[in-house]
């Protein structure tokens, strides 16, 4: 890891006008642009002067209104953020201890300082004459002189016997050597040499995306990594087709708008195969807030159909002369008739069951839309098929009483019911602007102890569009309704 000395000490304080002051070992200098962007810019190109000038790195700290970053300017102009441990390993000056390459060696013992230089091993032909050889041996006397003796004839040699035979050994059996036991191999007790590999792509918002788009190696922040976590969540396709009900027993609790944008979500990251459904007894509105395709046909057209779409002949592409797609957003939308009265138009139990095969065919995601009417036989066979739970209320008082007095109801109607109301997902829609901080929040707190997950809609003023599109919102309130939606498919992929 590159050690970069922490002289000269250099900070800088970038305004969101693009103003601020860049100061080095305590000389202010001014920055003045027009853009926290170009601020960002000036700054990185003081620290690159300064580095070339020292012919190494330098750190910079970067202090926003939002967060503080410490980072490394190259000479190049190159930028790396700096994580919290980068300087534990290192001491605070500047000086760096020699570090031997090679250790002793275990069972080795050191030569001495004055010790020869090791050579090659070998056996001499010259005897080695020991220390006192030099001193010369005392004459020999002739005492000491041992007579040479001529040795006597040898007698004749006696003949040799004859050798006696060794007697052969007998052969003995060898005892077979065990085999070892052969050992058991299971892909299943056997780790892969294919390691799954998660590549993660550099920051793109903030101050971090600023320095990934300069070049520096910069990872996204934790609000980054949430939403494309929450961006992977609505992208994943399940096995089986899956269906969503959005409910509440009063009217204007924004049932419609979350049903809309909750499909728009599907599709935009998921891709193709979301229909919205209005399964609405009486006057639904999801085919006023959406847009119309070239007929005006609705559920009541499709029901006579049926059978011939879910037979082996039909094909998907027949399916848009009863439903309306949405260009913008990518999704289908199956209307209902508020022009006529419902007792003209009464959809059975049955009826729902015949619409629901068809939908669950040729759709992959289906979001149900529902009336105020929690006893009539539709809303009940809506909540037989469904398998997540959505519960749209407002910031009004009235409409969160309403969502929880129906999870209550639901709770004691079954085993199957109760568990979608336990599961639900409850999103807190800010209708009203002058709503309070403290109003939106006592929704919130009353809702987490009956749901799995609670999400808030801010206030924007495009929800109340005569047509609801995903992209006419503000950015936080996308980003908001992402949310909503990850929540939801979290639910689904049980």
């Amino acid at each position: 890891m590159l050690h970069v000395p922490t002289w000269p000490v250099i900070s800088a304080r970038i305004d969101a006008d693009g103003s601020g002051v860049l100061t080095m070992n305590g000389t202010e200098h001014p920055i003045d642009t027009t853009s926290a962007e170009n601020a960002r810019r000036e700054v990185v190109r003081f620290c690159a002067d300064t580095a070339q000038k020292l012919q190494r790195p330098v750190r910079v700290t970067v202090e926003e209104p939002d967060s503080t970053w410490p980072l490394i300017v190259h000479p190049d102009g190159k930028v790396d953020a700096v994580d919290e441990t980068d300087d534990a390993d290192f001491p605070d000056d500047d000086t760096n201890e020699a570090t031997p390459v090679i250790e002793a060696v275990p069972g080795m013992t050191a030569p001495a300082d004055d010790a020869e230089p090791a050579g090659p091993r070998r056996t001499s032909h010259v005897p080695v004459v020991a220390d006192d050889a030099s001193a010369e041996a005392p004459a020999a006397t002739p005492e000491d002189i041992e007579p040479i003796r001529t040795p006597a004839a040898d007698p004749a040699p006696e003949p040799a016997a004859a050798p006696t035979p060794m007697p052969m050994p007998l052969p003995t059996q060898t005892p077979p050597v065990a085999m070892p036991a052969a050992r058991q191999i299971s892909p299943q007790s056997r780790r892969s040499f294919i390691a799954p590999e998660r590549l993660e792509e550099p920051a793109t918002r903030g101050f971090r995306g600023a320095l990934s788009r300069m070049g520096g190696k910069v990872s996204p922040g934790a609000a980054e990594r949430a939403e494309r976590e929450d961006q992977a969540a609505v992208s994943q396709h399940f096995p089986g087709p899956r269906t969503i009900a959005v409910v509440n027993g009063k009217g204007g609790a924004n049932k419609t708008p979350t049903t809309i944008l909750t499909s728009a979500v599907f599709a935009r990251y998921g891709g193709a195969g979301v229909l919205a459904w209005d399964n609405n007894q009486t006057r639904g509105t999801l085919g006023w807030r959406t847009e119309q395709g070239p007929h005006d046909a609705t559920l009541h057209d499709l029901l006579p159909e049926t059978e011939r779409l879910l037979s082996t002949n039909a094909q998907s592409s027949e399916l848009a002369r009863y439903v309306h797609h949405q260009t913008r957003d990518k999704y289908d939308v199956l209307r209902s008739q508020p022009m006529v009265l419902a007792s003209q138009q009464r959809v059975s139990s049955d009826d729902v069951d015949r619409i629901h095969a068809v939908a669950a065919k040729y759709y992959r995601i289906i979001v149900m839309d529902s009336g105020n009417d929690e006893s009539d036989p539709m809303w009940l066979r809506m909540i037989d098929h469904t398998d997540q739970l959505v519960v749209a209320t407002s910031s009004r008082a009235e409409h969160a009483e309403a969502g929880a007095l129906l999870l209550e109801a639901l709770a004691e109607r079954d085993e199957r019911s109760a568990a979608l109301a336990s599961n639900a997902v409850t999103v807190v829609s800010q209708s009203d602007e002058k709503a309070t901080a403290a109003e939106i929040r006592r929704i919130e707190d009353g809702y987490r102890d009956l749901v799995r997950e609670v999400v808030r809609i801010p206030y924007d003023p495009a929800m109340g569009a005569a047509q609801l599109h995903y992209r006419a919102l503000r950015p936080e309130t996308q980003r908001a309704w992402l949310a909503a939606t990850a929540a939801i498919a979290r639910g689904l992929a049980k």
